[in-house]
Parts: structure tokens; C-alpha cells; sequence
């Protein structure tokens, strides 16, 4: 294993991408309160205050879910002469530490129209992370990296190659 900080992951996306994120949930709720106006005036407006608010509830779970992807993972070096770590840094700005002889599996997904990659690690207490779309990683390093880990990549389940979705 290295030493020295290697580069394992690189999301090419590094933003929460609040922007258009806030924009549909402004939307949103504009709708929903011109709609709870309308249901003021007794029209049968009420299922679509459900599904709004159903939109609303799907955009949050959606935040809290995307803000602990993944977007860069580094080999630093341990503590005090101690073993290399694995560095994983999230899209919230949250930063662990793990040894890699906990990593138990490896997985990266090529995409099939686009020059990038998924990221899927599993670490041994079953806790799984995925990682943003980013350039494809050398599986080399991986395997190198995380000796006990078990490293592969698969092309994606879905659309046709040089075909977009």
C-alpha cells in the first residue's frame, strides 16, 4: 500500500445542487398554495395538494439520501507510522476514516453512452456507500489499496451503447 496521498475516487460533480433542487421545491409549494386557495372556494383540488405534498416529502428524502454520496475517496497515511487509511469524503462535507482491510467489496459501474463511472463500497459492518459519477478509476489501485477487498467492475443494466436513454 502507498503511503502518500493517492487519489482512488474523483466525482466530477462536487456540488449539493441546491439550486435547481430549491427552484422545484419553490415550485412546489407556489403550487400547492394557489391550490389551497382554490380549495378554499370548495372545488375538488385536494388530491393534488397530496401529491405535492408527497413531491415535497420524495425531495427531502432525496436530499438527505444524496448528501452521503460519496465524491472523493484518498489513501492518506496513518497516524504516527501507523498503517495507511482510507480517506471517504461526502457530498455534506462529512469526512471518515477507515481501514482498508474493512473494505469487503468494490464495485465500479461504467456507463454505457457517457465516459464515466458509478462507485459502490461496501464496507465489512454492511454499511453501503455509493459514490457520484466521476471518471473511471484504475481497479489496479483498488486492488492494491484494499488487499482483502473483493474489486471488480460491470458495464450498466440500462440503455444501449452510443445510444442515449
Amino acid at each position: 500500500m502507498a503511503a502518500d496521498e493517492d487519489l482512488l475516487w474523483d466525482a466530477d460533480d462536487k456540488t449539493m445542487q441546491m439550486v435547481p433542487r430549491l427552484r422545484r421545491v419553490g415550485v412546489t409549494a407556489g403550487c400547492l398554495g394557489f391550490l389551497g386557495l382554490l380549495q378554499r372556494t370548495d372545488s375538488n383540488a385536494a388530491w393534488v395538494l397530496y401529491v405535492g405534498a408527497l413531491h415535497l416529502l420524495g425531495e427531502i428524502a432525496y436530499w438527505a439520501w444524496d448528501r452521503r454520496r460519496l465524491i472523493e475517496a484518498r489513501i492518506v497515511p496513518g497516524e504516527a507510522d501507523g498503517p495507511a487509511r482510507l480517506r471517504l469524503r461526502r457530498v455534506g462535507g462529512q469526512i471518515t476514516e477507515h481501514d482498508p482491510y474493512h473494505v469487503a467489496r468494490v464495485l465500479i459501474i461504467h456507463d454505457n453512452v457517457h465516459d464515466l463511472a458509478r462507485l459502490r463500497l461496501i464496507l465489512h459492518s454492511r454499511q453501503l456507500l455509493f459514490g457520484r459519477a466521476g471518471r473511471p478509476p484504475a481497479l489496479t489501485t483498488w486492488r492494491r489499496t484494499c488487499p482483502k477487498a473483493e474489486v471488480g467492475d460491470r458495464a450498466a443494466h440500462w440503455g444501449m451503447p452510443g445510444i442515449p436513454d
